[in-house]
């Protein structure tokens, strides 16, 4: 930073003592009550979430942050293609910055780059997922939102006028048929669980017997009346 300059006008008049100051307000953090004034003063855990310009796009990014600096960061994207490639690029260079240079890394991906924008003022405010929770969360506690077989939960659902919804993917896995009652209407569902199914599969278990185990129902699918495949039918 180069030497303050001031104007003419400014220099020419006399000086007026600043009053009372009590400092910036405390934000809660893991637990305390913290007057922040630099970037290292911060630690917390939390989540944002943004998205690209075109809006064809979005990220949620976790980062878990100790004394300003970047200690771990799961990058969930849904969108183009290219969006993963940028994920993999901001896993390998988050970790170990201060949030503030992380706030100034370019991204690569609209969606990351507002996430993360989005997580920094959540942090600065003292709005994290760890303000009351004694020294917070510990390094690795990010991946615990995966569930055991770490992978994203996700939820991909169509509907139309002229066909009505289809549930194509939740959180329990991917969904094999949909039952209906009567009246036509969605009563439950067949899935895999595509994480369990890799997870035995990686084990030694052989894939159509690891398939078999890792199919679950949800709701009343069992009393189904009729049964379809979302995808086809």
């Amino acid at each position: 930073m180069g030497k303050i300059m001031y104007t003419d006008a400014l220099n020419k008049m006399c000086v007026v003592k600043k009053g009372c100051d009590h400092g910036p307000a405390p934000i809660p953090e893991e637990g305390e009550w913290v007057k922040v004034k630099e970037v290292n003063q911060i630690s917390a855990l939390s989540h944002g979430i943004g998205w690209c310009a075109p809006q064809q796009g979005a990220c949620k990014l976790t980062l878990n942050v100790k004394n300003g600096v970047i200690q771990e960061a799961l990058v969930e994207v849904l969108g183009c293609s290219g969006m993963t490639h940028s994920a993999a690029m901001a896993a390998e260079i988050l970790q170990g910055k201060t949030i503030l240079e992380a706030l100034n890394t370019d991204l690569v991906c609209d969606a990351i780059n507002v996430a993360m924008r989005e997580i920094f003022k959540q942090l600065a405010y003292g709005r994290s997922q760890t303000a009351f929770s004694e020294n917070g969360l510990p390094v690795g506690s990010s991946l615990e939102d995966l569930g055991g077989v770490l992978r994203s939960q996700i939820g991909t659902m169509f509907g139309s006028v002229k066909t009505g919804a289809r549930y194509l993917e939740m959180t329990d896995g991917y969904v094999l048929k949909l039952g209906l009652d009567k009246n036509s209407e969605i009563i439950g569902y067949q899935f895999v669980n595509l994480g369990k199914m890799m997870k035995s599969i990686r084990e030694g278990v052989e894939p159509k017997e690891a398939y078999q185990k890792a199919i679950g129902t949800y709701g009343r699918f069992k009393e189904a009346v009729k049964v379809i495949d979302p995808r086809k039918e």
